[in-house]
């Protein structure tokens, strides 16, 4: 069964490598780290909030050690490319790896007894809470665009399609879990990281899948703030 959607189909990060240098036979000593080409990535558009978050000169313009640490922090956090520019990409992922840490950057969601989706529109980011215990980690995401917002407040999951099919934007939807009308929790290989969807809140479709394991139907979904760029 088709049902016709209200939104259209967004990056899972790719595990860092690490490779270790190997004792040498004649010593057992650990060989010399392999020189690193220059970090050379210029100034970004969020150039000041990564050099917050790093506790470096916060002056907004990317000097050598900027860009060092910005590639170490996008190598922890596994964003590719791990090329020291401070995009949006990186901002979004340094957010939710704070969420993750702090517990006080978690309560704008409500904590309940039960399972709740905490969708925050203001920093684009989604996870899963029971009491105050994470239960999905945050992950980046894409909401409704300008004039197609998603919609803010408490909703329940009531319909789930592995496969789900949109009729009107004619793209799939694998892993929709409809929460409101015709807007779902779904995964999309489009880019989280321009415009919007069409209403619904795009995961990677790796953490899309993650989310059905998760989930089930009458489960809370709880929506708030406003996504950068739209009316509200």
């Amino acid at each position: 069964m088709r049902w016709t959607t209200l939104c259209s189909a967004a990056v899972s990060a790719a595990t860092l490598s690490v490779l270790l240098a190997a004792p040498t036979a004649a010593t057992g000593a650990a060989t010399a780290p392999r020189d690193e080409a220059p970090c050379t990535a210029g100034t970004a558009p969020y150039q000041r909030q990564l050099e917050a978050e790093l506790n470096l000169e916060v002056d907004g313009r990317q000097s050598p050690e900027d860009c060092r640490a910005i590639r170490d922090l996008q190598r922890r956090l596994g964003v590719r490319p791990a090329d020291g520019r401070a995009d949006l990409r990186t901002y979004r992922f340094m957010l939710a790896d704070r969420v993750r840490r702090d517990p006080a950057e978690r309560r704008e969601c409500p904590t309940r007894a039960y399972r709740v989706t905490c969708v925050d529109l203001n920093r684009q980011l989604l996870w899963v809470q029971k009491g105050e215990r994470l239960v999905f980690d945050p992950v980046p995401v894409r909401t409704g665009r300008d004039g197609l917002e998603t919609r803010g407040g408490w909703h329940r999951i009531y319909w789930r399609n592995i496969d789900h099919f949109s009729t009107i934007y004619n793209v799939p939807m694998p892993y929709a879990q409809f929460f409101d009308g015709g807007q779902a929790l779904h995964g999309t290989d489009d880019d989280l990281f321009t415009s919007g969807s069409g209403g619904c809140v795009n995961l990677t479709k790796a953490d899309a899948k993650q989310l059905w394991d998760l989930l089930r139907k009458d489960d809370h979904v709880y929506v708030w703030g406003t996504k950068p760029g739209t009316a509200g």
